[in-house]
């Protein structure tokens, strides 16, 4: 495929998939805002900083779930392949689905589409199957808990059912998506401070999996930091559904909730997943002027962008670190909207949105 004079006047948005971090999160960035702005996208070095370049199954999967949404005309692509030209036709809100075969991330497919969906003039559903806690990706409980309430606070809503755990290797997951935009549009907001914490839980998961590893796991959390046994839950599930294992704990602040997991693997002891959980929680709550965790941050970057784009009003919010995937995810958004983002350096970052 080759790009028209016509769609060459749109605004050609040229990305160079190996900047920054280099991975996959540029690739769903660049899709989402092709999409919302309606502006053609050539991307060239897709995921060039990973072990295996180009696309593979979860970003082919990416790729068409956005072409589907637009009615994007799209050069060749297959596994592998480490370029590609995207010009899309007009965002359609509907009702889709969106499999992925063995157990790429459902999550990443939604979080590709989800932006701009949350821009059409009507409510669109999204089923989901595939992986929905998979290593390296936001899982389905983190999109519901801690993203989901940030999107309500925009006006707009994001509705998630689980209706089948799916877990590496084997995949077999379902999720379904609701999404419905602002009817004003997508409004900005400074979150600046997490508040006070009002609740915890922990749950686990085991699924085809023998459930003294989660007592396991619940004993170790308990121990390093102190929370009530008694209280954490092993939530049910179908022992067709695995063979997983899904440790989580969930932190409900005042103005925010942050969630974390880790997942268990052939080899990985239930005391070392609740070890490496109590970390990433201690990393987060070492920095008590930060507002959401490194993960969170980078969700929530588009969403405020898109917000500030749309309503011509500022945001900013701290985070717990500014990672390069902040920054990445900052230089391909500055490619396509008229923004001016900054992160200012304090006892935690602070991420800063305007229009020019």
């Amino acid at each position: 495929m080759q790009f028209s004079t016509h769609l060459i006047e749109k605004g050609l948005v040229e990305i160079d998939g190996s900047q920054g971090e280099g991975g996959g999160q540029i690739l769903r960035t660049a899709l989402a805002l092709s999409v919302i702005t309606q502006r053609p996208l050539a991307m060239h070095s897709i995921r060039a900083k990973r072990s295996k370049p180009g696309l593979m199954r979860q970003h082919l999967a990416c790729v068409q779930a956005a072409q589907t949404i637009s009615d994007a005309q799209l050069s060749p692509i297959g596994a592998g392949v480490t370029a590609l030209q995207f010009a899309p036709a007009a965002l359609k809100a509907g009702d889709y689905r969106f499999p992925i075969s063995g157990a790429g991330s459902a999550m990443l497919v939604l979080q590709t589409v989800l932006p701009a969906l949350l821009m059409a003039d009507a409510a669109s559903t999204v089923q989901l199957s595939g992986g929905t806690h998979n290593p390296l990706a936001p899982n389905f409980h983190f999109i519901d808990r801690a993203y989901a309430p940030l999107v309500a606070r925009m006006g707009a809503g994001l509705d998630l059912r689980l209706r089948r755990y799916g877990f590496y290797p084997a995949g077999g997951g379902e999720a379904l998506a609701c999404i419905s935009p602002a009817a004003q549009g997508l409004q900005p907001f400074d979150l600046l401070a997490r508040g006070m914490l009002q609740h915890v839980s922990v749950e686990a998961v085991c699924a085809a999996v023998p459930r003294g590893v989660a007592m396991r796991e619940f004993d170790e959390l308990a121990r390093l930091t102190g929370w009530d046994r008694r209280a954490m839950e092993l939530l049910p599930v179908s022992q067709e559904e695995g063979p997983g294992n899904l440790l989580q704990a969930t932190l409900r602040y005042d103005h925010v909730t942050e969630l974390f997991w880790g997942l268990g693997a052939h080899g990985v002891s239930s005391e070392a997943v609740a070890r490496k959980l109590c970390q990433d929680l201690r990393d987060y709550q070492k920095k008590p002027d930060a507002a959401v965790c490194a993960y969170l941050a980078d969700q929530l970057l588009l969403l405020q962008a898109l917000a500030v784009w749309q309503s011509g009003q500022p945001a900013s919010f701290s985070c717990s670190e500014a990672t390069e995937h902040l920054h990445s995810n900052m230089a391909v958004i500055a490619q396509f909207l008229p923004l001016r983002m900054s992160i200012e350096t304090a006892s935690a970052p602070v991420v800063r949105v305007a229009p020019l």
